[in-house]
């Protein structure tokens, strides 16, 4: 039997439907934001409630990680990817009939109904797209290069969504019907993903999907005796919460702080203004960072790019606070005038946000890690990988408590989570000799391609 090695098969067509589906995960869960305004609007102002659309969407993640990565195991990454497309169409179209309902409460209710649904999309998307691509690449170096390209797609997705659907909507909107626009735009790409995956021919991983791998039984207990995996979920856990903490927490702290003002008279900013234009530049960073890493992924060992990320941002936090807070001039964007002008800011808040390029390429290193030698685990994995997305809501809030006492001080939090992803990164995630090592195997037209 004539069988191509994985340097030798072209899988040109399978990455870039894994990059675009890393972009619509993003652009789907990011469209929330900006309808969270809306929100608000609908509940007499209430900014909790506003919140409430990307709270359901990390939930999700919380009850369909799991079922997510049997799927995957029994369905493979085609089928699976066709599920998720299919649920996400559904979840679009539960949030555009809540704009038919006349009732505030009752819209909002049927909204996060749909917010909720999609969720279970992005996870399930999230499930078959980081170990398909970490398989897809020759060596362990190059599956982590295609991860962090991806998760460049992701972060496209994140910075775009907020531009492209607050337009949309405009800033006069106070009913969920007048996102009408974003909807439609959405289905259409979830049904235009569909007929793609159908009609597309992806490489799978060996037994998934067949008889043969639900006679193995593959547990959770099973992918548990290895011990990078364990400690890489806890890691993916941490990581979520720093990522999402970062952000979070340096916006509330540009928001409540008295050092944030305009530099001059050009235009007046409010302190919440220049704060989403610094914490905008995170997520900004965050793209420019996994550009980087993915350009060097393939000659950069995860552990060492792991390593080298974690010890950066210990140093810029630990800066942060303790730092005198001076400010530093820094600009700001008017929207009502669509102007760049200078603003003040506290020099504290730009050592925060730089961590954007440091955690910018930890997801695809932690992932990367924690599934070597786990072969046919590697699906039921990436599922309980998803699971542990939900750090990014529990991890935040507990900062948040944290911030009663002091904003700055609350940092020592992703401070401490952060030393524990550079301790997996240099013991944690190495694979224990005496645990067994598994070889994944790629099925391409019923022939097995050995990574």
């Amino acid at each position: 039997m004539n069988q191509k090695t994985n340097q030798q098969r072209n899988y040109t067509l399978p990455i870039a439907i894994m990059f675009a589906l890393f972009f619509m995960i993003a652009f789907v869960t990011g469209y929330q934001n900006p309808l969270g305004e809306v929100i608000r609007k609908m509940t007499g102002e209430n900014a909790v409630l506003s919140q409430l659309g990307t709270l359901a969407n990390f939930i999700a993640y919380a009850f369909m990680g799991y079922p997510a990565g049997k799927l995957l195991e029994r369905s493979g990454y085609r089928m699976t990817a066709l599920w998720a497309v299919t649920v996400g169409f559904i979840g679009v179209a539960i949030t555009y009939l809540s704009g038919t309902i006349a009732d505030n409460t009752h819209a909002v209710v049927v909204y996060l109904i749909g917010a909720f649904v999609a969720g279970f999309s992005m996870c399930m998307l999230n499930t078959v797209v980081n170990p398909m691509l970490n398989s897809l690449g020759k060596n362990q170096k190059q599956g982590n290069q295609l991860v962090q390209f991806g998760g460049s797609c992701n972060s496209l997705g994140a910075t775009l969504a907020p531009v492209i659907v607050g337009g949309l909507i405009g800033g006069s909107a106070n009913t969920i019907a007048s996102a009408n626009s974003v909807f439609y735009m959405a289905m259409a790409i979830f049904a235009l993903a569909f007929v793609i995956l159908y009609f597309s021919n992806l490489p799978e991983a060996e037994g998934f999907g067949t008889p043969r791998q639900a006679k193995e039984n593959v547990k959770v207990s099973g992918a548990l005796k290895y011990s990078n995996f364990r400690f890489g979920l806890l890691a993916i856990f941490c990581y979520v919460g720093i990522e999402v903490g970062v952000a979070n927490w340096t916006m509330q702290y540009l928001t409540n702080s008295e050092q944030v003002a305009a530099h001059n008279d050009i235009t007046v900013f409010s302190a919440a203004a220049i704060a989403g234009t610094v914490v905008g530049i995170y997520w900004l960073l965050m793209l420019v960072g996994r550009l980087l890493g993915g350009l060097v992924g393939g000659k950069v060992s995860s552990k060492a790019m792991l390593a080298v990320t974690s010890s950066v941002a210990i140093v810029l936090m630990i800066l942060g606070i303790y730092l005198p807070e001076t400010t530093v001039g820094f600009i700001g964007f008017d929207s009502n005038h669509m102007l760049f002008a200078p603003v003040q800011i506290p020099m504290n808040a730009i050592l925060f946000i730089a961590c954007g390029l440091c955690t910018s390429v930890m997801w695809g290193a932690i992932f990367n890690l924690s599934v070597q030698g786990l072969g046919k685990y590697t699906a039921l994995a990436s599922g309980l990988f998803m699971v542990m997305v939900c750090g990014g809501g529990i991890l935040p809030t507990i900062q948040g408590f944290l911030a009663n006492g002091s904003m700055l001080g609350s940092f020592w939090l992703p401070v401490a989570l952060t030393a524990y992803l550079l301790v997996y990164a240099l013991w944690l995630g190495k694979p224990d000799s005496s645990e067994p090592q598994q070889k994944e195997v790629l099925e391409e037209d019923g022939k097995p391609v050995e990574l």
